[in-house]
């Protein structure tokens, strides 16, 4: 009997040392009813659950309204950190939280989520909450007023400057006070901004101030930094934003200053490995290759091998192998009883790469055109990488119409290896390559082909 009694009170403690994340989205979102829990670790995100979206109505001044709500259990052995809710399959829909060993309540408007989140439960995320609003009115008073000044050189505007930072520094103490002993008080710590202590009337001062200081409050071996979302962002901030110009040359300066100064404070290899990918696959979306081939060069292939991840290597050169700039995959074939390569090839100044096939209607159309414009093109010679499922029809109709090209012939279509690593997903495609090889330019149609080479 004690045996029993024993193990309900051991079930009993196991029940209630869970917590519980409630959510409601307000109003509902119409074409989504999944909701994921991820737990925040460096620059990624770790799945933790799932779970439906449970839909009521209520009224809003005398008006039906849908909203969505959500629960998660906690296991007693979750771990403190930030929280993340990710409740669109599609596009960047999250909000971010912290869990603590407590309950955590919210609603927030699925549409403006970081703006209208609102906690009911959590001492941590109100305490946060608060802070970020108090923090963010002052400082917006404190540069509003650096600001005029700097537009307008003669305003006098020193002892309202001087409030302002008091006003701030007051603030900043408070919260950092108030958050002892509480998980969110790093992050409280490292949002404070080291704002001059006099006004300043010069901007290329002001911003030399800006960057000197950014990482006076950022403490990179804190783990409840490193993980969180909000280091993360201060790195991308520093980086994309206070390090910009509108002149190309010289943002790719400023993109190399800025990532060695960002790296050089990460002293946790893991952490740096992990901030160096996601560089990499933010400058993915402006297919910036050269400084994705510095971080490379520069900084991961110098990390431990065994923190360098093979995988991630494989899967970014191949996704940016056939971008302008790079050197064309090479391939071989026959032509006339003779091997022929790509990389020596030397009967032109310019090649122009095309993928096609017999069985392209589009490509039947757009084909003849471009052999016409080429017929006087004596520096520039074709090579048209044919994906075909068997050979007959493409040998009678490149012996016919392609003359004067190097003709190449790729079996299994789609599945062809060269296509394949070409990234080859329509037909036609088209590469403008140099005599060496490099890819200079990746027109669209035939009528484009036409435009670079009326161009150049």
């Amino acid at each position: 009997m004690k045996n029993i009694f024993a193990l309900l009170l051991f079930v009993s403690s196991f029940i209630t040392a869970q917590n519980t994340v409630k959510g409601v989205l307000s109003p509902k979102i119409k074409k989504s009813d999944w909701i994921i829990l991820y737990k925040v670790e460096g620059t990624k995100q770790v799945f933790v659950n799932n779970t439906n979206v449970r839909v009521d109505s209520i009224d809003v001044n005398g008006v039906k309204q849908a909203v969505g709500h959500f629960e998660f259990k906690l296991p007693a052995n979750a771990k403190p950190g930030a929280y993340r809710i990710n409740y669109r399959l599609e596009g960047e829909s999250f909000v971010d939280f912290f869990y603590n060993k407590e309950d955590v309540s919210f609603v927030f408007n699925p549409d403006y989520p970081e703006q209208t989140i609102t906690f009911s439960e959590s001492s941590e995320n109100k305490l946060y909450k608060e802070y970020l609003e108090s923090i963010s009115l002052a400082q917006q008073k404190l540069d509003s007023i650096q600001v005029a000044v700097l537009q307008n050189r003669n305003l006098e505007l020193g002892e309202q400057y001087k409030d302002a930072f008091s006003k701030v520094t007051t603030i900043q103490k408070k919260y950092e006070e108030d958050a002892k002993k509480m998980y969110v008080l790093p992050i409280i710590k490292a949002s404070s901004r080291s704002n001059p202590k006099e006004i300043l009337t010069n901007v290329k001062e002001y911003m030399s101030a800006i960057k000197s200081t950014y990482f006076d409050r950022l403490n990179f071996t804190n783990k409840t930094l490193i993980n969180s979302s909000f280091l993360t962002n201060k790195i991308l901030e520093y980086v994309f934003y206070i390090n910009y110009s509108d002149v190309e040359e010289t943002q790719q300066k400023l993109f190399k200053q800025s990532i060695e100064t960002v790296l050089s404070k990460i002293k946790y290899l893991p952490y740096k490995k992990d901030v160096i990918e996601f560089l990499i696959t933010q400058l993915e979306t402006s297919k910036n290759l050269q400084i994705i081939d510095y971080l490379f060069e520069k900084h991961y292939y110098k990390l431990p091998l065994s923190l360098q991840s093979q995988e991630f290597i494989s899967e970014k050169i191949a996704l940016l192998v056939t971008e302008v700039g790079r050197t064309a995959p090479d391939f071989s074939w026959k032509e006339n009883g003779k091997s022929l390569k790509l990389s020596t090839l030397i009967d032109a100044e310019k090649y122009v790469l095309v993928f096609w096939s017999t069985s392209c209607s589009h490509c039947l159309k757009e084909i003849p055109l471009l052999h016409t414009f080429m017929e006087n093109k004596k520096d520039v010679k074709v090579i048209a990488f044919a994906l075909e499922n068997d050979s007959f029809v493409w040998e009678n109709y490149s012996k016919t119409n392609l003359n004067g090209w190097h003709n190449v012939l790729g079996l299994n279509k789609w599945q062809n290896k060269i296509a394949r690593t070409y990234q080859v997903y329509s037909t036609p495609t088209y590469l403008v390559l140099d005599k060496n090889k490099k890819i200079i330019a990746k027109p669209y149609e035939v009528k484009d082909v036409k435009a670079y080479f009326e161009k150049n």
